[in-house]
C-alpha cells in the first residue's frame, strides 16, 4: 500500500487545532491497538496484510473506543429508567460508519496521525468500507440521520430494522441500460455489528384463530426466529452511544420428521432454510405498492420481534436500588414511545394490541388506549399508488389474529364516525379501514391515523396537503392529531465529515458551535460581503470540484472541465422527480451550441445519478435516454468542453458525500405537490450549492429561510397544477407551441439519440405529448427561462458565491437535531438532554460482580 502524502507541519497543526480533538499522546495508543487487531483479530502481519485488513484493523480500533461508551450509556438508561423512544423503520440507509464514528468520538486526528506514522493513508482505508445500503433513498437516509441526532441529543432511543443480506442493488450500465447486481454488503463481514444469537425471538405466521371461554387464541402457527444484530450509534462528543438493532431471520432448529423417516434429510434442511428468505433482500422502491407475500412477512417480522423486545425492556425496570418486574401496563405509554416510519411498520398497531389482549389479559378498549397513546405515525407520500393497502385474503392467511383485531378497531371507529356524521353513508365508506371497491383491502395509512395519537407530514406544504386532501376526513375527525415535522439532515455527516475544507473556514470565522446548533450558521451572513471570505469559499468549492473531477476521470474515463458549472441531479429515478425535464434541457443546450457555436455559452457539466426499481420500465428507459444523450453530447467536437453529460453509476451514500460538496447547482424539480419533503435539497444547500426548483416539499421552507433572491424558483404551484388538470390539460398544445420543446421531443422520437433502434424512446415521447401526468411540458418554458438566469448569474463569481454563503447561513432550520427536538417535545413527550456522560476511559465500568450489569447482559445487553 502506498504511503500517505506528507503534510506540512502547518497543515498538521491546523488540522489538530481546528478540530480541537487531537491528543498526540494518544497516537501511540492508537497504533498499539491497531497492530494488536491486525495480529490477534485478523491474524496477519504487515508482510501479508491487504488494504482491507488495514481497514478492518482501524475499524476495530475505533470500535474499541465505542464499546465502553456503549455499555455506559445503556447502564445509565437502566439506572435512570427514562422514557425510551423506539424508531421502527423497514429501511436504514446508514452508508459507511468509520469516518462518521471517528468524528463523533473526537478521535479522527489521532487516528489520522497514527496511520500516517505507520505509512498508511486513512482516506484510502475509508474508501474500502462497504456502504450499509439498507434503504432505497430519502426515507432510509432520514432514519439514519435521525439516529445520529437522537444520540447527539442524549435521548434514550433505539432503532429497529431488518438486517438484509442484500441491500439496495448495485447498479451498473450495459450499453446504457441499467443492470442490477446483488449488493452483497456483508461478504467481508461488518466490523460494527455484534450478533446476539442467544437472544433469538420467535415470530409466528399462518395458523388459525380459535376461541376458548371467550378468549381468542392464535394457534397452529409456523415459527421463524429473529436474531438480533446490534450496531452502535454514537452521539457527537457526548459519550452517548445508542443502539440500532437489526433482525435477521433464522430457521427454527426443527426439521420435518416425516422427511427424516423417508430419508429425505437434504430436503428437510432446504425447506427449513426457506424461512430465512424473510431477511434476504431489501425491496427496491418504485413508489408503487404491490402486495407481495414476502414484503408482508418482512413488515410483520420487524414489528413482532421489536415489540417483544420493547415489552421485555419495559418489564425490566429499576426503582431506586431495587430491580423489579413491571406487571401493570398502565404506565406503558409514559415509558415507551414508538414512531412508525411510514406505514411499513404499521402492523405494530395490531401486534401491540395482540400482546396486550392475548398475552397480558388486558381488555380491548384499554389495550387500544395504551396502543394509541404509545404509537405515532409519519406519512412520507401523497402518491395514491404508493399507499399500502394489504389484500384481506393475504392477511387472513398469514396473520389471521391481526386481521380480526383490525376488523374490531374498524367497527369501533365507524361507530364514532356515524355519531359525528349521522346517516352519512359516504363518510362511512370513505373512512373505513376496509376498502371494498374491487379486491377487499386494509388501508394501512387509515389504520395508523385511527390508532396513533400523532400523525405528521415531513414538510409544511406536505402536511397541509394531507390535511386538506389526502386525509381530509380524518383531519376533520381528529384535528389535534395532525402535525408537521419538517425533515432535516445531520450536520455531522453532511458538512463536518463530507466537506472538511468548508467546515474549517466556517469554524475559523464563527467557531464550531454550529456542529450541534446549526442555527449558529446565521452569523455567516455578516461575512457575505467580505471579499476574503468569499474568495475562501470559492477556493474550497473549486478544490472540491477538482477532487470530484479526478474521481470521475478515474472511474469513468471522462475528462471534466472543472471551470464549468457542476449541475447535479441525484435521487431515485422516478417520473415525478422529472429527470426527463432535465434531459430536455440538456438537449436544448446541445441544440443551441450546435446552431451557433460562437454564441456566449456558460459551460456546464450535468451530473445525473440514481437507481430505477428493477420492474419500473419507464424509469429504466429514462436512464437509457440520458446515457444515450450523454454519448452524443460528449463525443461531439463542436460541443467540446462547453457541455458534458454524465450519468453517475451506482449512486449511494458514499458517492453523495463526494458529489454534493462539488455541486454548483442542485436540481430539485419535482412537480409541485408530489415530493413530500426531500432531504437532498438540504444537503446541497448546506454545502453551498444554489437550488433550481419548484415550490414543492421543503423547497418552500428553504426559500423562506434564505430569501427569494438566493434560490431559483420556476414552474407551477400546487394550486396551479390542480387548476391545469381541472381545465383539461393538453400537453400536445405545448409541444405544438414551443419550437425548442418540439425539436427536442422530435429528436427523442425520431431516433436521433438511438439510431441503431429509432423507435426505442417512443414510449417517452408518447407519455409526455399525450399524457404527461407530471406536467413536464407545462413547466418546460419556465424551467428553460430559469436555467438562463442561472447561467447569467454564474458569469458573476462574486455574486454567485455571495448567494452560496446566504444558502449556507440559512441552513440552520434543516438540521435533523431541530427535527428530532420537535418530535421529542411534541410527539414523544421527552426532553432532549445536553448531559455529557462520563468518559469510560476516565471512570471505570461496572464489571465482574456487578449484579445490575449481569442482569443487563443477560437481557441482551441493550
Amino acid at each position: 500500500m502506498a504511503a500517505a502524502e506528507p503534510k506540512t507541519d502547518q497543515e498538521r497543526r491546523k488540522q489538530i487545532s481546528v478540530r480541537g480533538i487531537a491528543q498526540l499522546g494518544n497516537v501511540k495508543s492508537v497504533q498499539t491497538t491497531f497492530n494488536r487487531h491486525l495480529h490477534y483479530t485478523l491474524v496477519k502481519d504487515r508482510n501479508v496484510a491487504t488494504p482491507r485488513d488495514y481497514f478492518f484493523a482501524l475499524a476495530h480500533t475505533v470500535r474499541d473506543h465505542l464499546v465502553g461508551r456503549w455499555i455506559r450509556s445503556q447502564q445509565y438508561y437502566y439506572d435512570s429508567d427514562p422514557k425510551r423512544v423506539y424508531y421502527l423503520s423497514l429501511e436504514f440507509y446508514m452508508g459507511r460508519s468509520l469516518s462518521n464514528t471517528m468524528i463523533n468520538l473526537g478521535i479522527q486526528s489521532e487516528c489520522d496521525e497514527a496511520l500516517y506514522q505507520l505509512g498508511l493513508d486513512i482516506e484510502e482505508l475509508e474508501e474500502i468500507e462497504e456502504d450499509a445500503g439498507l434503504g432505497n433513498g430519502g426515507l432510509g437516509r432520514l432514519a439514519a440521520c435521525f439516529l445520529d441526532s437522537m444520540a447527539t441529543l442524549g435521548l434514550a432511543a433505539y432503532g429497529y430494522g431488518i438486517r438484509y443480506d442484500y441491500g439496495i442493488f448495485t447498479q451498473r450500465f450495459h450499453n446504457g441500460w441499467q443492470v442490477e447486481d446483488p449488493d452483497d454488503w456483508l461478504r467481508f463481514g461488518c466490523p460494527w455489528e455484534k450478533a446476539r444469537p442467544e437472544y433469538c425471538l420467535p415470530v409466528n405466521f399462518y395458523g388459525k384463530v380459535i376461541e376458548e371461554e371467550g378468549v381468542k387464541k392464535w394457534v397452529d402457527t409456523q415459527t421463524v426466529f429473529a436474531m438480533p444484530y446490534d450496531s452502535p450509534v454514537p452521539g457527537y462528543m457526548n459519550n452517548t452511544v445508542n443502539t440500532l438493532r437489526l433482525w435477521s431471520a433464522k430457521a427454527p432448529n426443527q426439521f420435518n420428521l416425516e422427511f427424516f423417516n423417508n430419508g429425505q434429510y437434504i430436503q428437510a434442511v432446504c425447506d427449513s432454510n426457506l424461512a430465512e428468505n424473510i431477511s434476504r433482500v431489501l425491496y427496491p422502491n418504485d413508489n408503487f405498492f404491490s402486495g407481495k407475500e414476502l414484503r408482508l412477512k418482512q413488515e410483520y417480522f420487524l414489528v413482532a420481534a421489536s415489540l417483544q423486545d420493547i415489552v421485555r425492556r419495559f418489564k425490566s425496570a429499576k426503582f431506586g436500588c431495587r430491580d423489579v418486574v413491571r406487571t401493570s401496563f398502565t404506565s406503558f405509554s409514559s415509558k415507551v414511545a414508538i414512531q412508525l416510519n411510514d406505514t411499513h411498520p404499521s402492523l405494530a398497531v395490531p401486534e401491540l394490541m395482540r400482546i396486550l389482549i392475548d398475552l397480558e389479559g388486558i381488555e380491548f378498549d384499554e389495550a387500544f388506549k395504551i396502543t394509541r397513546e404509545t404509537c405515532a405515525y409519519t406519512n412520507h407520500t401523497i402518491l395514491p399508488e404508493a399507499m399500502e393497502r394489504w389484500p384481506v385474503h393475504l392477511l387472513e392467511r398469514i396473520l389471521p389474529r391481526h386481521l380480526s383485531i383490525i376488523y374490531e378497531i374498524n367497527a369501533k371507529f365507524l361507530d364514532e364516525v356515524s355519531k359525528k356524521w349521522p346517516e352519512d353513508v359516504d363518510k362511512l365508506r370513505d373512512m373505513s379501514l376496509v376498502e371494498e371497491d374491487g379486491e377487499k383491502r386494509i388501508n394501512m395509512a387509515y389504520m395508523c391515523i385511527v390508532s396513533c395519537h400523532a400523525v405528521n407530514g415531513v414538510a409544511a406544504i406536505h402536511s397541509n396537503i394531507i390535511k386538506s386532501k389526502t386525509f381530509k376526513n380524518f383531519y376533520e375527525m381528529f384535528p389535534d392529531r395532525f402535525q408537521n415535522k419538517t425533515n432535516g439532515i445531520t450536520p455531522r455527516r453532511w458538512l463536518l465529515m463530507c466537506n472538511p475544507s468548508l467546515s474549517d473556514i466556517i469554524i475559523d470565522k464563527i467557531g464550531d458551535g454550529w456542529v450541534v446548533s446549526l442555527d449558529e450558521l446565521r452569523s455567516l451572513e455578516s461575512f457575505a460581503d467580505k471579499p476574503n471570505f468569499l474568495s475562501a469559499v470559492r477556493k474550497v468549492k473549486q478544490e472540491n470540484k477538482m477532487k470530484f473531477a479526478e474521481y470521475v476521470k478515474k472511474e469513468y474515463g471522462v475528462a471534466i472541465n472543472v471551470d464549468s458549472m457542476f449541475d447535479v441531479h441525484v435521487k431515485r429515478i422516478h417520473e415525478y422527480k422529472r429527470q426527463l425535464l432535465n434531459c430536455l434541457h440538456m438537449i436544448v443546450m446541445f441544440n443551441r451550441i450546435k446552431e451557433n457555436p460562437m454564441r456566449d455559452f456558460v459551460p456546464r457539466t450535468v451530473f445525473v445519478g440514481g437507481k430505477a426499481a428493477p420492474g419500473y420500465h419507464m424509469a429504466k428507459l429514462i436512464i437509457k435516454l440520458i446515457n444515450n444523450v450523454s454519448q452524443v453530447v460528449n463525443n461531439d467536437p463542436i460541443v467540446g468542453d462547453k457541455l458534458k453529460v454524465l450519468f453517475i453509476e451506482n449512486y449511494r451514500v458514499s458517492l453523495a458525500e463526494k458529489v454534493i460538496p462539488a455541486a454548483d447547482l442542485s436540481e430539485q424539480i419535482s412537480t409541485a405537490g408530489t415530493e413530500a419533503s426531500g432531504t437532498g435539497n438540504m444537503k446541497f444547500m448546506l454545502n453551498g450549492a444554489l437550488t433550481i426548483g419548484t415550490l414543492d416539499g421543503a423547497n418552500v421552507e428553504m426559500k423562506e429561510e434564505m430569501g427569494d433572491d438566493n434560490i431559483f424558483i420556476f414552474g407551477m404551484t400546487v394550486e396551479q397544477v390542480a387548476d391545469l388538470w381541472a381545465k383539461g390539460y393538453k400537453p400536445v398544445e405545448y409541444y405544438e407551441r414551443l419550437p425548442e420543446l418540439r425539436k427536442a421531443l422530435d429528436m427523442i422520437n425520431d431516433g436521433y439519440f438511438s439510431p441503431e433502434e429509432p423507435g426505442m424512446f417512443k414510449d417517452i415521447f408518447n407519455s409526455l405529448v399525450h399524457d404527461d401526468r407530471y406536467a413536464l411540458l407545462a413547466d418546460f418554458e419556465s424551467y428553460i427561462a430559469c436555467q438562463e438566469k442561472v447561467s447569467e448569474l454564474y458569469k458573476n463569481p462574486e455574486l454567485w458565491t455571495k448567494k452560496c454563503v446566504y444558502n449556507i447561513a440559512a441552513s440552520g432550520k434543516f438540521s435533523s437535531d431541530r427535527t428530532i427536538s420537535e418530535y421529542a417535545r411534541d410527539i414523544w413527550g421527552v426532553e432532549p438532554s445536553d448531559t455529557k456522560l462520563p468518559d469510560p476511559s476516565q471512570t471505570p465500568l461496572h464489571i465482574g460482580q456487578d449484579e445490575e450489569l449481569n442482569e443487563y447482559l443477560q437481557s441482551g445487553g441493550h
